[in-house]
């Protein structure tokens, strides 16, 4: 049996380019080409490659590892073919689609023994592929979709008409029931199977500019809409506001902010990310907020590295930690402000919840108890635990639209996981994984709600019941 070093270095070495004398005869100056390797801004530092000791302990909680089963489509291949691709002996454009099967879930961070940062190396490696592999028409084609569209409130708001009359109309029924949309473009179908259904309030979604406190004002704080969340999900941002005013908190909403940077950032677009980055910085100067508010777990994590997004550039990398200092999740201000609003029951019997950890709230910011706490403190609730709860749901901001097959397997046992704990609601704090989760839910016949944290919270302290 070859040993696991063996085995990544038999598949590293089908990562170099091949030079049989047939293709040589049709591509004679092939044998003259250098293997693509990273440039030289900011690749993956040698330094944080070599604390890698490749025990294989990341393997179990590596989701593409454990859907795929392939070596390099684990943390611990993927860290060797950076050395590899540093020294020459492996090409970064073949390599690349290992690279784009990583969900950066960050479970292998919180699991490694040897405290390798691979958020730091995959955080690098991702803007080394956008800017020297070359990708297909059809992918250039998704991903200038994506780009050019979710991270644009302005953008998203002009298409929220068409997809509610698409829905509305019983188009969408037809299309999906047909299943022609996933097998002709699987991609363009899996982008439209995550869909959520759109309220007609989301075509006026606003607030005002500065939302006063209720009672006694202890805190002044500064919230993001998000993009997603802003529209399909804006109940979320009005419970949110609500929370937030009836625990003492002045709520200032800049009307200029817009995306956080988190789908680009993830995706290693990093002249865009560093753009939305520095409008939101702008958005929120001069507002003297004590904190900056975020209630979806991607964004919260993005924010909280514009350090890192803005390191290079000199007029804004101090504002940009600053800033970043100053974000906190939802969650994670109200355990440490604590609550003053009374709490009632939610149900008129006792209610079970299973909380699902979103992947960058429980391993990009480590918060995972504070969600609970809060909820613990509804009368009524009892808590159940899903069994591989740090799991990730496969939905990866678009990962779940990039890698649509993996991404299914993913939330097919996200689902189940949840589902045998018997509980009578999900609560889920990321968009993301709420539409991965919903979708898996219907595909599987299940009909169990799903809510925000702070949707729950804020109908405990109206007062108000929920139906189940």
């Amino acid at each position: 049996m070859q040993s696991s070093e063996n085995k990544m270095s038999t598949s590293i070495s089908s990562l170099k380019p091949a030079k049989d004398s047939n293709f040589l005869g049709q591509n004679p100056h092939l044998e003259d080409l250098q293997p693509t390797s990273f440039d030289a801004k900011h690749p993956p530092k040698q330094s944080l490659i070599d604390t890698c000791v490749h025990c294989g302990f990341c393997l179990s909680t590596c989701p593409s590892y454990r859907v795929l089963g392939t070596e390099m489509d684990s943390p611990r291949g993927r860290i060797y073919m950076m050395d590899a691709i540093k020294k020459g002996e492996a090409d970064l454009e073949m390599a690349s689609e290992h690279f784009d099967t990583c969900l950066g879930c960050l479970a292998c961070v919180t699991t490694c023994p040897s405290g390798v940062q691979y958020d730091k190396l995959i955080a690098a490696t991702r803007p080394q592929v956008e800017r020297n592999v070359s990708r297909s028409s059809d992918d250039r084609l998704l991903r200038t979709l994506i780009f050019n569209l979710f991270p644009y409130p302005n953008r998203l708001k002009a298409i929220l008409i068409p997809l509610y009359f698409y829905q509305k109309s019983g188009l969408q029924k037809l299309v999906r029931s047909s299943g022609l949309l996933s097998k002709v473009f699987a991609r363009l179908g899996a982008m439209e199977s995550i869909l959520p259904q759109i309220p007609a309030s989301a075509m006026n979604a606003s607030f005002p500019e500065v939302i006063p406190a209720k009672g006694e004002k202890r805190f002044r704080v500064g919230m993001m809409l998000g993009c997603v969340q802003r529209f399909f999900f804006h109940p979320v941002n009005e419970a949110t506001v609500r929370v937030l005013t009836a625990n003492g908190c002045e709520v200032v909403i800049p009307k200029t902010q817009g995306c956080c940077a988190a789908l680009p950032a993830h995706q290693g677009q990093e002249q865009q990310a560093q753009t939305l980055a520095r409008q939101t910085i702008d958005s929120f100067a001069g507002t003297d907020v004590d904190a900056v508010i975020i209630n979806a777990a991607g964004c919260g994590h993005t924010l909280k590295e514009y350090g890192h997004i803005l390191q290079d550039d000199e007029a804004y990398r101090e504002r940009a930690i600053a800033f970043s200092a100053q974000v906190k999740d939802v969650n994670e201000f109200l355990v440490t402000a604590g609550l003053t609003a009374e709490l009632h029951p939610i149900c008129d019997r006792d209610l079970t919840i299973v909380y699902q950890d979103a992947c960058h709230l429980l391993h990009g910011q480590k918060i995972s108890a504070q969600p609970r706490q809060l909820l613990g403190q509804i009368p009524g609730i009892q808590l159940r635990e899903p069994i591989d709860a740090s799991l990730c749901c496969g939905s990866a901001g678009v990962y779940n639209m990039l890698q649509p097959e993996v991404a299914d397997e993913l939330g097919q046992q996200k689902v189940e996981n949840l589902a045998n704990t018997g509980a009578d609601l999900i609560a889920s704090a990321n968009p993301g994984c709420s539409l991965q989760i919903q979708k898996h839910l219907q595909l599987q016949g299940r009909v169990i709600p799903l809510r925000h944290p702070i949707e729950l919270l804020d109908l405990s302290m109206r007062g108000e019941k929920l139906e189940i």
